[in-house]
């Protein structure tokens, strides 16, 4: 993957960019010692990024993968003409293969092949990337309705806390869970941020603080096991977190540790709160325990910053997400709305009976 700089403000909201021919993703596996893109210019190289977590969250990977479509599509009438309908199949399938659990992306994927299905004869290029960028605008705009529907739902002031990274490095911009994060502490209703570092890729440590330190959001980090002590203190209104896929039923899958927070949380008598756009809602999938968990690699958990941790002959159990069961859960935000104590019903309703 080509690493470049570019003349732009490095900011949150500005970590998917479309500048020139290209698509640019701000490498989140450098901050916040460095601050440089990674430059795609096709959809390998753009699934690539997924894949190697250069750019992570699930809408910002469905966006991305949008943007890997207008590439796709402009490389393949380049060399097919008006026969590049059937070449870009196989980049499709490239992306969708990048990461299996963020529903966004497959999401993004269905919905551009619905536009191209409707396309006429000649270049579908500019037509394809003007709907990336929609489905980008759009993100933006539905963050900030999702943050000021969950800001509603807090009593303050109060703290807060939240796991791995959810802000506009995750997103379109602004934010799901930071989203809602933000708003609230806007309007005196979070006084502080309790952010889990987040194991083994340390999204909360370099990320989410990264983002709270640039907006002036007081923010203290912790370990992940310190949670539980933390609640049992007193003073945490809220655990707030986002998904990448809600089942038909409510179930949440979130980044491994969520469930943990979720069983403290309800001990403790600290209200828990997801934020996610409808795009996260998987109506085809009914619970939880179809949703698949994507494992990585144990290296990621034997080593740290490049330094093996473990003695030799240690193995690792590495999987990315866990599951949050519904009854666990106060409240799910997305743009349309809140629905409280979420179940198949009150998903169905909320997303108009499909």
């Amino acid at each position: 993957m080509k690493q470049v700089t570019l003349d732009i403000p490095i900011t949150a909201d500005a970590a998917i960019v479309w500048h020139g021919d290209r698509l640019y993703l701000l490498d989140q596996r450098l901050l916040p010692a460095r601050e440089v893109f990674v430059e795609c210019s096709d959809a390998p190289s753009t699934a690539e990024a997924i894949r190697a977590m250069v750019v992570r969250g699930a809408p910002a990977i469905g966006i991305s993968a949008a943007y890997g479509v207008a590439l796709a599509a402009r490389e393949r009438f380049a060399s097919a003409g008006d026969d590049w309908r059937s070449s870009i199949e196989s980049d499709l399938r490239v992306l969708a293969e990048s990461r299996p659990t963020a529903v966004n992306l497959f999401w993004a994927l269905a919905h551009m092949r619905r536009v191209i299905e409707g396309l006429p004869p000649g270049d579908p290029f500019e037509r394809l990337l003007t709907e990336a960028q929609a489905i980008h605008a759009r993100d933006r705009e539905d963050n900030r309705r999702m943050g000021d529907f969950g800001a509603a739902l807090i009593e303050g002031p109060t703290a807060v806390i939240t796991h791995c990274n959810t802000g506009g490095l995750a997103t379109g911009g602004w934010g799901t869970a930071l989203g809602v994060i933000r708003s609230a502490h806007a309007q005196g209703r979070v006084e502080r941020v309790y952010a889990d570092e987040t194991r083994p890729w340390l999204q909360g440590a370099r990320l989410t603080a990264w983002e709270l330190v640039r907006d002036h959001i007081p923010v203290q980090l912790m370990a992940d096991g310190a949670a539980a002590a933390r609640m049992a203190r007193g003073g945490i209104g809220w655990v707030i977190v986002g998904s990448d896929r809600i089942a038909a039923n409510g179930d949440v899958a979130n980044k491994i540790g969520t469930y943990g927070l979720a069983v403290a949380a309800r001990h403790h008598g600290v209200r828990f709160m997801v934020a996610a756009p409808t795009s996260t809602i998987d109506l085809d999938t009914a619970d939880g325990s179809a949703i698949p968990i994507e494992e990585r690699p144990a290296d990621e958990v034997l080593q740290c910053a490049g330094q093996r941790t473990t003695a030799a002959g240690v193995g690792a159990w590495n999987p990315v997400f866990d599951v949050t069961p519904a009854a666990l859960i106060d409240a799910i935000v997305t743009e349309r709305g809140v629905i409280e104590r979420p179940d198949a019903a009150r998903i169905a309703a909320h997303m108009g009976g499909r």
